[in-house]
């Protein structure tokens, strides 16, 4: 437990508190399942950035990657350097074309509205299965979120786990459950100023910690040199090193990504938001690994999962417990921010493309609202529920889900809006090749087994895409519905 835990309490509640209040004030403004999904689209471009990166980085940001920095420091670059290139990336060329053809195409609120309505799928076929995959995979992606809002509470009031996970849930599903998007997207805003304020107070306390710039360059270089290892201690190698610039190929096929695109004003603010976004990606990645460095420097020697501990014990033991609060609400909110928009998807995912697409077309309005806040309720039930056994490894779902949306999406996006020559079953191949290669990677043995499964995963969901979209174009040239202008 964290001495003196009154002030971090009551900041923390304070923060609870304003989220909780942004969810009441958004509830009054949401009356339709596109509000609910996608604020009616009417987010500006500071608010696009905020929520895309806050949604993005969720608790391994202040948790995982200093962690990592504190164990192998340069080796932390290479991952960070993955994560921006495909940042920039997304922003670069998904962000502005995807924004136009959903509402192009008859206002596609989700992926599979996206799909079906992009490839004219009569059969509903890729509506379901993206659906499905979206759901499979978010379920654990959100209950990964609930595990680390757990033992971060926790750790900072001698709770119990179940306890623990318990209050860290009931705030991250009570303003999803009433504002929905907006709430999610206004909070996101104050999360990630939260997140990166706390990320470079940290780091630059621990570089005043250790002596200066300098010093702390030459800490860096020191553990470098030292040993070129990975969080477990072993060689980390090409193998190493690829997985974690892999990272990167994540980014077209994350849906609480895309959605923050796909809900911006105009496709015009994109490169405003762009450069918002890449000041705030290139600064609180930075900080993270500087926080990691100094920690390994002015902290007792800490071992396996505990290093993922650097940032929550730098700043309780070095700054005033107010500021501290502050910094272990980043924490928080880069959890709740994450896990709160994973749900959201989740549950636009049944609400739109499984309820009204398959079980009652009919369906519309303050019905499907409800069902879109009633599947909210059950996926955090589920998502709790898998969360209850505390020997759960965060980072691995995290990755897991990572490279499972990835693979089967993010080639499947590219591709559609680029290539005119893209059919339905071309992407129905990438999503399903896709999907389940990250499923089945890992039970293979061998070295080449320890390659992160995005890298096959998007290697082998690239060429399927392309290979039966051109067998199928042979029998129906004309099965996709055609792009308007060139992409």
């Amino acid at each position: 437990m964290i001495e003196r835990p009154a002030y971090i309490l009551a900041t923390i509640v304070v923060y609870m508190g304003v989220c909780l209040a942004l969810g009441f004030v958004a509830w009054r403004r949401t009356s339709t399942l596109s509000d609910f999904i996608l604020g009616g689209r009417s987010l500006g471009s500071f608010v696009t950035a905020l929520s895309a990166q806050a949604t993005d980085m969720s608790g391994w940001l202040l948790m995982g990657l200093p962690g990592l920095a504190y164990a192998s420091g340069f080796d932390a670059f290479w991952m960070a350097a993955g994560l921006a290139v495909g940042t920039w990336a997304n922003w670069r060329f998904i962000a502005a074309p995807l924004r136009v053809r959903t509402e192009q195409l008859n206002n596609s609120l989700t992926l599979p509205d996206y799909f079906e309505h992009r490839f004219a799928d009569t059969s509903r076929l890729l509506r379901s299965i993206s659906a499905v995959l979206i759901l499979v995979f978010f379920i654990f992606y959100t209950s990964s979120g609930f595990v680390a809002a757990g033992r971060l509470f926790q750790t900072l009031f001698d709770l119990n786990y179940v306890p623990a996970l318990f209050w860290g849930t009931i705030v991250m599903l009570a303003y999803t459950f009433l504002g929905g998007f907006l709430a999610v997207s206004w909070s996101d805003v104050l999360q990630g100023t939260l997140m990166f304020v706390a990320l470079v107070l940290v780091a630059v306390l621990g570089m005043a910690l250790v002596g200066g710039v300098d010093e702390t360059m030459g800490a860096l270089a020191e553990r470098n040199a030292a040993s070129l290892a990975s969080s477990s201690g072993e060689a980390l190698g090409v193998i190493g090193i690829l997985s974690m610039v892999a990272w990167g190929l994540g980014y077209p096929g994350q849906p609480h990504v895309l959605a923050r695109f796909m809900a911006i004003k105009s496709a015009s603010q994109m490169q405003t938001a762009r450069r918002v976004a890449m000041t705030w990606v290139i600064v609180v990645l930075t900080a993270a690994i500087l926080v990691g460095v100094t920690a390994a420097v002015v902290l007792e020697p800490l071992a396996g999962p505990e290093r993922e501990k650097a940032f929550i014990l730098m700043s309780t033991t070095y700054l005033h417990p107010v500021l501290a609060g502050v910094c272990l609400s980043g924490i928080l909110a880069a959890i709740m921010s994450t896990a709160s928009a994973q749900m959201l998807v989740a549950s636009s995912a049944f609400a739109q493309d499984i309820y009204r697409g398959l079980m009652r077309p009919q369906s519309q309005g303050a019905e499907l609202l409800w069902v879109g806040r009633g599947a909210v309720l059950a996926i955090a039930l589920l998502a709790f529920w898998l969360a209850l056994d505390p020997a759960r490894t965060v980072l691995e779902l995290v990755a897991w889900a990572w490279a499972g949306f990835g693979s089967a999406f993010g080639p499947a996006i590219v591709l559609s809006l680029y290539w005119s020559g893209m059919t339905r079953n071309g992407a129905l191949a990438g999503m399903i090749v896709g999907g389940v290669t990250v499923m089945l990677w890992q039970r293979g043995e061998g070295a080449l087994f320890e390659l992160y499964e995005m890298i096959p995963g998007v290697l082998l969901s690239t060429p399927a895409i392309w290979l039966v979209s051109t067998l199928d174009r042979t029998r129906r040239p004309k099965d996709a519905a055609p792009l308007p202008g060139a992409m």
